[in-house]
């Protein structure tokens, strides 16, 4: 495994499905598919175009703090709409320096305008333990000349 992999290697590993939610559904409706799915972030979707991502911190700041209701306000109305999207062919170290300076965990992966995955922080951080395992286990099988 390559430590400074791009995107696209990263979700030929991890796979590329992507869970979605609908930017007229409830907030109540995407909290419970975060849940079902155990994931963090949702992309909120209008037919095939991108309108923002709907994460848990949305959920906490714009209805639990405000005091408005779940069950009654659509995502659309909370969701971040700034989105952050990398290619396939950014690397890994870039797509983490993103999240870093942009303090956001769930980046799109757009290619030629279409949405074609999503990465976590945890996807990377996952790729990286790997890479370096598997470096670690080569230099091993060299030194013990195997």
């Amino acid at each position: 495994m390559i430590t400074n992999g791009t995107i696209g290697t990263l979700l030929h590993h991890k796979g590329s499905t992507v869970w979605t939610i609908a930017a007229t559904a409830t907030v109540f409706e995407a909290i419970k598919f975060l849940a079902e799915k155990n994931i963090g972030a949702l992309p909120v979707m209008e037919g095939d175009h991108l309108m923002g991502i709907f994460s848990e911190r949305d959920y906490t700041r714009k209805i639990a703090l405000e005091g408005k209701s779940s069950k009654a306000t659509p995502v659309r109305e909370i969701i971040s709409t700034a989105v952050v999207a990398v290619s396939s062919e950014d690397t890994i170290e870039d797509a983490m320096r993103l999240m870093t300076e942009n303090h956001i965990r769930h980046l799109p992966v757009i290619d030629d305008g279409k949405m074609v995955g999503l990465v976590s922080i945890g996807d990377m951080v996952n790729w990286i333990i790997s890479a370096q395992s598997a470096t670690i286990n080569q230099m091993e099988s060299y030194l013990a000349g195997r």
